[in-house]
C-alpha cells in the first residue's frame, strides 16, 4: 500500500514539473506558434521595399503572408506601359524574393483566388477569414479596414515613430557638457540622451548657460542615433554686437583735463 501512494506522489511530482517546464521554455510566450499573427502583405508594401529591412531586422516575428494575388498585380504592373509603375512594380518583385530568403521571419507565399475581385478587397477577405491583419502603406486601404474593423498596420507609422523629434533647421537651447574630440566641438544632450555635437561651441563647456543651436543633420548608426548642430545666427549676432560695444568701450578716447 505505502508503495502504491509513492508511485501515485512520484507521478503527481513529475507531471507537475512538466508543466513547470513547458511554461518557463515558452509555454505562455507571445512568441510561441500559438499566437502568431497572420500577416498579409498588399502590393504597396512590397513596392515600398522598407518592409525588407524591417523582417532583417527581425521585427516581423509573425506569419508573412504574401498572397498570390499580390504577386499577380505586381506582375501585371512590372508589364505595363507607365515607366514609374513598371520600375517600382519590378523592385517589389524583387523584395518578394528577398523576403523569401530572409531567416528571421517566417515569409510564405499564399495561395488564394484573387481574379473575381479586387486585390484590395482580397487582402480585406483573407484577414476576416483568417483572424489576421493587413501590412500596407496605402492610407485608403488602412481606413476602409477600419470602417470595416479589420486590423492594419502601416510601416509609415512605424517611420514616424521612429523619425528624430528634431529635424535640420529645428532650433533648441542646450548646455554644453563637455568639449568635443574634435577641436572647436562642444558636446550637448538632449532630454532622451542622445548626443548632439555643435560646432565651434567648445568655449562654453562647463558653463552654467544655455545657448540657441540650429541642427544641421542627423545620423542613425547601429549604435544609436547621433546629432549635428551649429550655434544659431542669432546667437551669433548677439554674441558679435557684445564684442562690438566691448571694443567701442575700450577704444573710446579718455577725456584730459584742463590746466
Amino acid at each position: 500500500m505505502e508503495l502504491f501512494t509513492y508511485i501515485i506522489i512520484l507521478g503527481i511530482f513529475l507531471e507537475t514539473t512538466a508543466l513547470t517546464i513547458k511554461g518557463f521554455m515558452g509555454g505562455n510566450s507571445r512568441i510561441n506558434s500559438t499566437v502568431r499573427r497572420k500577416v498579409f502583405v498588399d502590393t504597396s508594401t512590397l513596392m515600398d521595399g522598407r518592409i525588407l529591412s524591417v523582417a532583417k531586422a527581425g521585427f516581423l516575428g509573425d506569419d508573412i503572408l504574401i498572397p498570390r494575388s499580390v504577386i499577380r498585380e505586381l506582375q501585371l504592373l512590372a508589364d505595363g506601359s507607365d515607366t514609374d509603375k513598371r520600375t517600382r512594380a519590378r523592385f517589389g518583385l524583387d523584395v518578394v524574393n528577398e523576403l523569401e530568403r530572409v531567416e528571421l521571419s517566417h515569409v510564405e507565399i499564399f495561395a488564394d483566388e484573387g481574379d473575381r475581385v479586387k486585390v484590395d478587397d482580397r487582402l480585406l477577405e483573407l484577414a476576416r477569414e483568417h483572424g489576421g491583419i493587413i501590412l500596407t502603406n496605402d492610407f485608403n486601404l488602412a481606413k476602409v479596414a477600419a470602417t470595416e474593423h479589420v486590423d492594419a498596420i502601416n510601416i509609415n507609422d512605424l517611420a514616424q515613430g521612429l523619425r528624430s523629434e528634431y529635424l535640420p533647421g529645428d532650433k533648441l537651447h542646450v548646455k554644453i557638457i563637455s568639449v568635443g574630440s574634435n577641436p572647436h566641438q562642444g558636446i550637448a544632450y538632449l532630454p532622451d540622451g542622445t548626443m548632439v555635437v555643435v560646432d565651434a561651441a567648445d568655449r562654453y563647456a562647463g558653463k552654467n548657460e544655455t545657448i540657441e543651436i540650429e541642427f544641421v543633420r542627423y545620423l542613425q548608426t547601429n549604435a544609436g542615433k547621433m546629432m549635428f548642430a551649429r550655434i544659431s545666427e542669432q546667437r551669433k549676432t548677439k554674441l558679435n554686437n557684445k564684442k562690438h560695444k566691448q571694443s567701442l568701450g575700450r577704444s573710446k578716447p579718455k577725456a584730459t583735463r584742463k590746466k
